[in-house]
Parts: structure tokens; C-alpha cells; sequence
């Protein structure tokens, strides 16, 4: 009992000193110490943001949100339509732009409003996903945010207009299923019909017919049937359209618009090594290297030290033997044609020359590849690894062309090609720029 007693005791008293009001007595030297330390946590101004951020909430924010948007779609409104008028931009470098393209235009401008940014954002994503509708999407935006300024001035919570923005897009969705139509890619009128309305409004547009057999013959050469697992039903066959790998764009400046084609094969500007070799070939067999036709040079610097004079002599012989046994593992396999993304030595073109082999050397790894999709042959690392099967055998006819200064190697009529080049010509660079982003 005595030991409950004091424990209660104890914690009247405790409770008692909790509720006095607590002084504390600092001497002379602390209180100046706490001066030059400044005001304790919590007590001073804090800076968060730099101090020249301007900051916007509320009305004010919303209202300029709104003003950002009508001004990005006031930029490009002239755009629209079929009596769409381009724009001249000049760019950083000082290059001109010319165009109706809204995604082209917007990219040009510089704009600091997070909501300017937004909308420009808006239009890129419309161009990667869709390729058209670039000015639409801007400027649909543009006014939908419009039409919401009256309610926002009458202090409706932003919310709740966003809510009536998502039913009206339900119903808009809904309204689109019972438009849509279903649609045979192989019908050639309907699938021209549509393309007919992504490019009707735009430069190229007196060109039409021509445009939109460009780009259907384009598409359709380059899609191929991804191989499906055993079972599966036609419906949920998948197409790998490449358009970007194996559909190469080739401007060459002069000419007139209605010389724009695509070949049923593959061009790239190069001419041949040597001036004896042949420059027309029909039913050539093309062998793709990714292989130097030279001497191989250290991967590190070398010294080599040599005491007489005769080994100076059988170094030299070594590298034309090295150059002379892969030209003869070549030519065993007869090719028309060897093209390689490395180098081609003197002493391999006197070679080939001779054999009556034509030769290409440098060309671009995305090249090599579309003329491998097109001809059916296959690029090969080591000469001593090539097969009779790596040899294309699928192009009709090879032929040196000269357009303009350049030569161009053509190779054309191939059976059944998986990659093409568009060629176009035109006035300017500026034009040819325009048609290819229309196409």
C-alpha cells in the first residue's frame, strides 16, 4: 500500500510541473552566440525557387493557359485546309523551311510557356503516331481550351469542366466506331481514295495521282508477313512495315515533279572503283561484304626491324598474297558484282578488273542492307565463310546512270523486292524537302 501511495504522489507532482510555465535563463555569452548563429529553424525566410521565378496560381494561371494555346493555334491556323497557304521559316542555321506542315512549323518555334510547350508536344506525337493531322490536332486544342474560357471566368471549378470535356469524348468515340468502315488493304481504289485525303490538302497536291501511287506502291513493297506460331488464324496476322529502314528517300535537285518514282529495287549515288569495269549488267549475281579488301593494318602500332634487304621484299609479297587469296576466294563463287562497307585496295580492282568483276566500296551500312532485302542475297564478315547461298541472284538489271553531276548504281526489276528507293526530283531542295514530308 505505502509503495501505490508514493507512486501517486509522484505523478500529482510531475503533472503539477508539466503545467507550469517553463522559464529558462540563458547567460550573456550564450545569448551571443545564439545571435551569430541567426534565428533558430523554422523562424527565418526560407527561398525554395530561384528568386526570379515567376509564379502564377489560380484565375490568373488558367487564363493564361488559354491565351498560350490560342496563340500557338493562331500561328498555324492560315495552314489548314485546302486553301492552306505555307509558311516561310527561317531555321537556327539559316536555312529556309517552307511548308504547311504543322509539326514542321511548330518544331522551328521557340516558345518558354509550359503550355505553348505542351501543344508542340501535342503536334510532334500526332506526327510519330498518325504522319498527318498535324495542324487538326492544334488547333481542336486550341479551341476546346477556347470554349472553356467563359466558364472558367464564372468561376466553374476546372474539374468539373474537364468532366463535361471526358463525357463529350465518350460520345465522340462512340460516334467514330459507328462511322468507321472496314477496309481491304488490296483494294486498290479504296486505299487510294484514302490517302487521297492526307494529301489532298497539302503542296504536292496538284501531283496527286502520282503522290499516292508513290505511296502505296512504297508501303507495299516494303511490308512483309511476320511469321505467325502454327495455329493462329489469319485474322491475327501482323504485317512489319519498315518504311523508315527500307524505304530510302533520294532527293536529287532538278527535273520536273511528275519524274518522281519508286523502283522495283534499289539506287544508291556511288560509282564503280575502276573505270574498265562494266556498267550495265543484267541478272547479276550480287555478293555484300562488310569486309576490308586490303591489307588488314594493326590494331596497335607496329615496328618491325629488318636486317636484310630481302625481307623488306617478302613483307610486301606477304600483303599482296593476303589480298590476292581473298580476291580469289571471291572470284571462285563468280559474282557480277562485289559491293563492300570497307575499302577496296588497288591491287584487289586490278583483280576484279580482270575477272570482270564490278566493284563498289564505302557504301553506308543502311544501303548494304536495303539492297540485301532487295536482291535476296546475304551480307557476309569473312570471305572464307561465303556460301553459294549468299549470292543475290534476284535483281533483273544493274546499270550505272548519270542525273544531274552524279552517277547512281541502279538495280532494278528484282523479284519480288522487301525494300525500294523513292526517287524525287524537283526545282529546289526547299520543294523536294516539302514533298517528302507530304509523302
Amino acid at each position: 500500500y505505502n509503495t501505490d501511495h508514493r507512486c501517486y504522489h509522484h505523478s500529482t507532482q510531475l503533472r503539477r510541473l508539466s503545467t507550469a510555465p517553463l522559464k529558462v535563463h540563458y547567460s550573456q555569452t550564450e545569448r551571443s552566440n545564439m545571435a551569430s548563429q541567426g534565428p533558430p529553424p523554422g523562424m527565418g525566410q526560407i527561398m525554395v525557387l530561384n528568386s526570379k521565378t515567376q509564379r502564377s496560381q489560380g484565375r490568373q494561371a488558367q487564363l493564361g493557359n488559354i491565351n498560350a494555346a490560342r496563340a500557338v493555334a493562331d500561328i498555324i491556323r492560315s495552314t489548314l485546309g485546302p486553301r492552306s497557304m505555307l509558311k516561310m521559316l527561317l531555321d537556327p542555321m539559316g536555312g529556309i523551311v517552307i511548308t504547311n506542315d504543322g509539326n514542321c512549323i511548330l518544331r522551328e518555334v521557340d516558345v518558354s510557356h509550359p503550355t505553348a510547350k505542351s501543344m508542340i508536344e501535342l503536334s510532334r506525337a500526332q506526327d510519330e503516331e498518325v504522319g498527318d493531322g498535324t495542324t487538326s490536332v492544334i488547333i481542336l486544342a486550341g479551341e476546346m481550351l477556347i470554349n472553356a474560357e467563359p466558364f472558367v471566368r464564372t468561376n466553374i471549378h476546372p474539374t468539373v469542366i474537364v468532366r463535361g470535356y471526358n463525357y463529350a469524348l465518350q460520345e465522340a468515340l462512340e460516334i467514330c466506331e459507328k462511322l468507321a468502315l472496314v477496309v481491304d488493304v488490296n483494294d486498290v481504289d479504296k486505299m487510294k481514295s484514302l490517302v487521297q485525303s492526307c494529301i489532298g490538302t497539302k503542296f504536292s497536291s496538284r501531283w496527286n495521282d502520282t503522290m499516292i501511287d508513290m505511296a502505296l506502291k512504297a508501303v507495299l513493297t516494303v511490308s512483309r508477313a511476320i511469321p505467325m506460331p502454327v495455329g493462329s488464324d489469319s485474322y491475327s496476322q501482323k504485317m512489319e512495315v519498315d518504311i523508315k529502314r527500307y524505304a530510302k528517300v533520294e532527293k536529287i535537285p532538278g527535273g520536273e515533279i511528275s519524274d518522281c518514282t519508286v523502283l522495283s529495287g534499289v539506287m544508291f549515288n556511288k560509282d564503280v572503283t575502276h573505270s574498265k569495269m562494266r556498267r550495265r549488267i543484267e541478272n547479276p549475281r550480287i555478293l555484300l561484304l562488310d569486309s576490308p579488301l586490303e591489307y588488314k593494318k594493326g590494331e596497335s602500332q607496329t615496328n618491325v626491324e629488318i636486317t636484310d634487304e630481302e625481307d623488306w621484299n617478302t613483307l610486301l609479297k606477304m600483303e599482296e598474297e593476303y589480298v590476292e587469296n581473298m580476291c580469289m576466294e571471291i572470284i571462285a563463287f563468280k559474282p557480277d558484282i562485289v559491293i563492300t562497307e570497307k575499302g577496296v585496295s588497288d591491287l584487289a580492282q586490278h583483280y576484279f578488273a580482270k575477272a570482270n568483276i564490278t566493284a563498289f566500296r564505302r557504301l553506308r551500312k543502311t544501303d548494304n542492307n536495303r539492297v540485301a532485302r532487295a536482291t535476296g542475297a546475304t551480307i557476309v564478315s569473312r570471305t572464307d565463310e561465303i556460301r553459294e547461298e549468299d549470292i543475290g541472284t534476284g535483281c533483273g538489271l544493274f546499270e550505272m546512270r548519270k542525273i544531274g553531276e552524279e552517277y547512281f548504281a541502279f538495280f532494278e526489276e528484282c523479284k519480288d523486292p522487301k525494300a525500294c528507293t523513292i526517287i524525287l526530283r524537283g526545282g529546289s531542295k526547299d520543294v523536294l524537302n516539302e514533298i517528302e514530308r507530304n509523302l
